[in-house]
């Protein structure tokens, strides 16, 4: 029998567990941001290895922070630890091991493979020393696989060994699909991802999208949203001068869904004020940012 499992990618903010999710799929579905907390909540990627399927679930970063919203994507990343049969512990080559330590106390003594990514951006010589301290913890993971992102160094080993560790099972998934998200989701993952490119300093956080309707044809898709922001000012600056923010927000995410879908869209953007959405259970609910 071939081999199925969930594999929850984790880390803390900003390691770059959506940029290594969408490399592993080959096809860009989880939004990136150089912004640190840009992923809030579980996405799966389908991958075959080999006849085998790898079931990727990208989580928002380790983290802690008193806002209602930061609560819930740190309970979404413990979730996925709890349900799933492997992690990835994705660990920048750069970063102290005091993070890995950090992620000990929390993955409830899951079997887990480090993956030291972003090795292209230290010497050897750190690089080695980096090994070296996490071979102290040798007792505690399956395996350390160094790996870059950028020049595809790594990740078959990844697969591969992620594929042997995996319980022997049928197939969890329909092996042609590459995720189970809604197209909707991804859509507004991709205009998440377009603000966090186009609006400086802090707004970004305290902005989230509405997808209110996807018009789909045969040659174009006409997408309605909402982007909520908390204050008054937000907005301002969201539009911009003229409507020239949000038209070149508009743009950006217009490409992204038209590489994904092979289709051109027309994208119909607004925004709307909910004072403090990000700290309002309720509000966060009705935005679906549910426990």
């Amino acid at each position: 029998m071939n081999k199925a499992g969930f594999v929850a990618l984790v880390g803390r903010p900003n390691a770059g567990k959506s940029t290594l999710l969408n490399a592993l799929l080959g096809e860009k579905i989880a939004m990136v941001s150089q912004k640190a907390n840009a992923t809030r909540k579980r996405l799966n990627a389908i991958v075959m290895h080999k006849g085998n399927q790898i079931i990727f679930v990208d989580t928002p970063g380790l983290h802690e922070k008193e806002r209602q919203l930061n609560q819930y994507m740190l309970e979404e990343a413990l979730k996925a630890i709890g349900d799933c049969d492997l992690i990835v512990y994705l660990a920048p080559a750069s970063d102290s091991v005091k993070h890995y330590r950090r992620f000990l106390e929390l993955s409830q003594g899951k079997k887990h493979i480090i993956a030291l990514s972003k090795i292209d951006q230290v010497s050897q010589g750190a690089l080695l020393a980096r090994i070296g301290e996490y071979n102290t913890f040798a007792s505690d993971f399956e395996a350390l696989i160094p790996l870059s992102v950028t020049k595809h160094v790594g990740l078959e080993d990844l697969k591969e060994t992620i594929a042997e560790a995996l319980p022997a099972s049928p197939y969890l998934f329909d092996p042609e699909d590459l995720t189970d998200e809604r197209i909707r989701d991804i859509f507004k993952e991709f205009i998440r991802e377009s603000i966090f490119d186009n609006i400086s300093d802090e707004i970004p956080y305290g902005t989230d999208v509405v997808i209110e309707k996807i018009d789909e044809s045969e040659g174009i898709d006409h997408i309605r949203a909402t982007i909520i922001v908390e204050k008054e000012s937000q907005k301002g600056i969201m539009i911009g001068k003229g409507g020239t923010t949000i038209k070149r927000i508009g743009k950006h995410a217009r490409h992204k869904i038209e590489a994904l879908s092979g289709k051109r869209a027309f994208i119909d953007l607004f925004v709307s004020v909910k004072p403090n959405w990000t700290n309002d259970k309720k509000m966060l609910e009705d935005l679906g940012y549910q426990s």
